[in-house]
């Protein structure tokens, strides 16, 4: 026994200070960010964005005609304009449903039939106006989608990011073709515009947009300036961009008052721009030959989200009307309508397009050239709509419909010879580009219409004699075209990302290597503490740690479908009440702590149920709440009680929060800088529920101006976090008056978990205390079942070490946490909201931070800095700090490789599904939620490493 301690003793003296028990902690971060760099170098490569743009003269390079062919001019038009004026009106997060009428659906909602004056138009003038479904691709953030309808490609999912940044477009775009032909744009609304194009706007009024608790100051800014500009003749575009449905949805939801307030504020204002464009579309007048375009960027989930590619999402609405009344309409074999009555009885058709056609459908109603990375093809039924402007010196013979077919099987030459050149160019350029037998078979495709084209179409088109055959021959051009641009345009989807498989393999393998280092580091600290471990426990600690690594196992290999990704949370909860029936069983068998069992349980459903409706979104918007309304709703629905429940139980919370805060400063041993932090936070908690009454109009205090509570209280907050955090940081200045290294411990556990509690607890609403309340109740209880095996009679020291199974409980724990709080890993699950607390104009570092807080708040942050309960729950006696600070190692090891465990198998999953169709909808947002995740894990341990390891190089003195 004697050389046991001896041997001990000089192993303790090995480790010197602080470093001897963290520095593989700062190693595994360095790992970690050197893999995930090179992982996202190699996997989340934007698409090669070619500096070639096209000019006038470049068509006369193809064997297409083109409107100079008859003379010796050059003129800046690659097609025959078919508009002399454009209206885009962009209604951000238009919704299909918001447009097309409540009959097209299986069920009627209320939101429905609100743009009334659009189905009026178009079951009045079929030909002159039409609705189409357009299709976006994802992501379907703002920036992405404009960013798409302005170049005809399909941006990457990398751009995401920029949505809170957006630069400038450099490629090729209908904008910069406006410019270079000498068309004068005006835009009002979004200021995005203005960051995407600084240049290119000869009047604009742009106006903040992130905002989203805003929801009139763009729309108001766009009424003002639009109405007047529809009088005015120095532009030849006009966009007007609102964003007022897009704010309401993200707030209130769809299925909301403010939604429905909105849609009726917008059928008023485009009546009255219909109204003026109808009055001004007379010979010579101002809107002659006018189009109007009125549509969304991408549509929205019935929470308000967007982001992902789910059919909500991705399905908008564009809605188009011609004041010049084409002649005939598109040729049935193009026209892709749907009709139906709506509720007055009228006939109302919808057709459908792809939203990545709108940019040279657009280019060519203009007669300017098409944007050089387009990909997209004509839409026959929205070009027909500028078909009355057509005056061909063609054959009298060919009917009106003819004449469109004409027209049109020249315009998808042109199309087909650009998108053709485009792949060329960007095969040759690109490092990737696509592979030989992609290229093979779109050459393949592009030949056999071309030498249709050459050897029959054209000179049937320029002979002018055999009437009879030209119409036929034009329709087989035309579906010859179809079918090489529809290639294309599937080749891009499924291959359009440039996948350095080099990058990505050096950055798995640095992962791999990450995870065997921090197992060895386990093992090291094992072996430092062995002594410790009676071998009575050793049946009990080997069995759980056997059925930590098969829930770890199973959690893992579920995020290799993506069925299971989509239902993450509820794995999780899956697991999480697993691993409590294991603990319950035994609790029964050992007679001991089932109320602790039984409540851990019990919680375990309350997260169930809190993942299935989303606690921080609108309950009313919840798909699980629509369904069961019959026994949660509409039982209280006449009840005033409810909604007075509803605001006055997060207060009663908080106040029980804070008499638990009060109650620890009582029982445990705080020195003045760490109890001063408490304080701090029950004033906090204090000036939370001032907030959220103040944030009530009915309970507004009179003589308190709106501003303070709704702005400047929340600042407070912050600052005293801020002040806190100094605060403890000053605080490890000085050592603790106790010798108790256990009592210490937990006293600065409680400080800091304090601290961060209050601004959490802020941001996610009144949600956040019984989240607070569930957190700290789910985190005794794991706590106290830890100990489950500890038995009296064996003494103090029976078993210290921790083991893997209680571990895993908290890591589930934590991210089921994240799931029933309403995130998910997508954009569309970020609290938006959130960041605009305290706030009302955006700042991109602060409000950046704070959207950190609010979405790792809960399920990172507090569950990594009470780690250390853990160990203070299994530490008996004072053995010294040597054994207490290698414990929190080997703890805080064990969480970290648990989280990396989690990321590598998302990196193996992304790698594997990265030509999955849902690898931008669905894994790639998985990837980044996780790998930012894990390096918030691993900066917050090593940071945790900082505060709770500040007196090791002393541990030895103490045995």
């Amino acid at each position: 026994m004697k050389e046991r301690e001896i041997e001990g003793a000089a192993r303790r003296r090995k480790i010197t200070g602080k470093w001897g028990y963290t520095w593989h902690l700062w190693v595994t971060l360095l790992l970690h960010i050197a893999a995930i760099v090179l992982f996202t170098r190699g996997f989340l490569l934007t698409r090669t964005e070619l500096p070639y743009y096209s000019n006038s003269s470049d068509v006369s390079e193809s064997q297409c005609l083109y409107s100079s062919s008859h003379n010796n001019t050059t003129t800046s038009s690659w097609t025959k304009p078919a508009v002399n004026r454009l209206i885009i009106i962009v209604l951000d997060a238009l919704r299909f449903d918001f447009v097309a009428p409540s009959t097209f659906f299986p069920e009627s909602k209320h939101w429905m039939d609100k743009l009334k004056v659009l189905k009026e138009v178009v079951s009045k003038s079929p030909t002159s106006a039409k609705i189409f479904k357009a299709i976006a691709d994802p992501p379907t953030t703002s920036l992405q989608r404009l960013k798409g309808l302005t170049t005809g490609g399909l941006p990457t999912f990398v751009d995401v990011g920029n949505s809170f940044g957006a630069p400038a477009i450099v490629e090729d775009n209908f904008l910069n073709q406006l410019v270079q032909s000498g068309k004068k744009v005006v835009m009002m609304g979004d200021d995005t515009w203005t960051q995407l194009f600084p240049h290119h706007f000869e009047r604009s009024y742009p106006y903040p947009s992130f905002n989203v608790k805003d929801l009139d100051t763009v729309d108001n800014g766009c009424i003002e300036h639009l109405f007047p500009s529809l009088y005015e003749d120095d532009w030849d575009v006009l966009i007007s961009h609102f964003l007022g449905v897009d704010h309401a949805g993200h707030i209130f939801g769809v299925d909301s008052t403010q939604m429905t307030e909105k849609l009726e504020q917008y059928n008023s204002i485009l009546e009255k721009v219909i109204e003026v464009l109808e009055k001004e579309s007379g010979p010579g007048r101002l809107h002659e030959n006018t189009l109007l375009v009125v549509m969304g960027d991408h549509g929205q989930t019935l929470n308000g989200d967007h982001g992902g590619g789910g059919a909500e999402e991705v399905e908008t609405a564009i809605f188009a009307m011609s004041v010049k009344k084409p002649p005939s309409s598109v040729p049935v074999e193009y026209d892709t309508s749907s009709c139906q009555l709506d509720l007055d009885g009228k006939n109302v058709c919808v057709s459908s397009m792809q939203q990545l056609d709108f940019a040279v459908t657009m280019s060519a109603l203009l007669g300017i050239p098409f944007p050089y990375g387009s990909i997209g093809q004509v839409n026959p039924e929205l070009y027909a709509l500028g078909a009355g402007s057509w005056n061909l010196d063609v054959s009298q013979q060919l009917s009106e419909s003819d004449i469109w077919i004409q027209n049109y099987a020249n315009i998808l030459c042109i199309n087909s010879w650009q998108v053709k050149r485009y792949i060329d160019a960007y095969s040759a350029s690109s490092a990737v580009g696509f592979s030989s037998d992609d290229l093979s078979r779109v050459a393949s495709v592009y030949a056999q219409a071309e030498n249709h084209w050459l050897h029959s179409t054209k000179k049937l088109r320029l002979d002018k004699r055999d009437i009879d055959a030209l119409v036929p021959a034009l329709k087989k051009q035309i579906e010859s075209y179809f079918n090489f641009l529809r290639t294309v345009a599937e080749l891009a989807r499924s291959k359009w990302t440039e996948f350095d498989l080099r990058m990505m393999g050096a950055g798995i393998a640095i992962m791999s290597i990450s995870l065997i280092f921090q197992v060895l580091a386990i093992l090291r600290a094992n072996s430092q503490d062995g002594a410790t471990l009676a071998s009575s426990g050793y049946a009990w600690f080997f069995s759980a740690s056997a059925f930590a690594f098969f829930l770890l196992g199973m959690r893992a290999v579920s995020f290799l479908s993506n069925s299971f990704i989509l239902e993450e949370g509820k794995v999780a909860n899956f697991l999480l009440s697993t691993s409590g029936i294991v603990a319950l069983r035994k609790s029964v068998v050992k007679g001991k702590l089932l109320k602790e069992s039984v409540g851990f349980l019990l919680l375990s459903t309350f997260c169930r149920f809190g993942i299935e409706i989303g606690l921080s979104k609108q309950a009313s918007t919840s798909a699980f709440m629509k369904e069961y309304t019959s026994w949660i709703l509409n039982i209280a629905s006449g009840l005033a009680v409810w909604n007075h429940a509803a605001e006055v139980v997060p207060i009663l919370v908080l106040i029980i929060l804070a008499f638990w805060l009060y109650k620890a400063t009582s029982d445990i041993f705080f020195g003045w800088p760490r109890k001063i932090v408490v304080v701090c936070t029950i004033l906090s908690y204090m000036l939370i529920i001032v907030h959220w009454i103040t944030e009530n109009n009915r309970y507004i205090l009179a003589f308190m101006p709106e501003s303070i509570g709704r702005i400047y209280i929340p600042r407070i907050v912050y600052a005293i976090l801020l002040g806190q955090l100094l605060l403890l940081v000053f605080a490890q200045l000085f050592r603790g008056n106790s010798s108790d290294c256990k009592t210490n411990l937990v006293v600065k556990t409680t400080a800091m978990l304090s601290a961060w509690s209050s601004t959490v607890i802020l941001l996610s609403g009144k949600q956040g205390p019984m989240v607070a309340f569930a957190s700290i109740v789910g985190g005794y209880c794991i706590m106290r079942l830890c100990d489950i095996e500890d038995d009296a009679k064996n003494g103090p020291q029976r078993r210290l070490s921790i083991g893997p199974f209680p571990v895993m409980q908290w890591n589930l724990f934590a991210t089921c946490l994240f799931f029933c709080s309403g995130h998910w890993c997508a954009f569309d699950g970020l609290h938006y909201g959130a960041a605009f607390i305290g706030f009302e104009e955006f700042m991109l570092v602060p409000q950046a931070i704070i959207l950190t807080l609010d979405t790792y708040g809960f399920s990172i942050i507090l569950p990594v800095f009470g780690l250390p309960f853990l160990v203070a729950m299994k530490y008996k006696a004072d053995l010294g700090k040597h054994v207490l600070f290698t414990q929190l190692s080997q703890m805080y090891t064990t969480y970290g490789l648990i989280t990396a465990i989690m990321t590598t198998f998302t990196i193996y999953c992304v790698t594997m599904h990265r030509r999955h169709l849902m690898v931008w909808g669905l894994f790639a947002p998985k990837f980044v939620f996780d790998v930012f995740g894990l390096l918030l894990t691993d900066v917050l341990i090593c940071l945790a490493s900082l505060y709770y390891f500040d007196q090791g190089k002393d541990a030895h003195n103490h045995n």
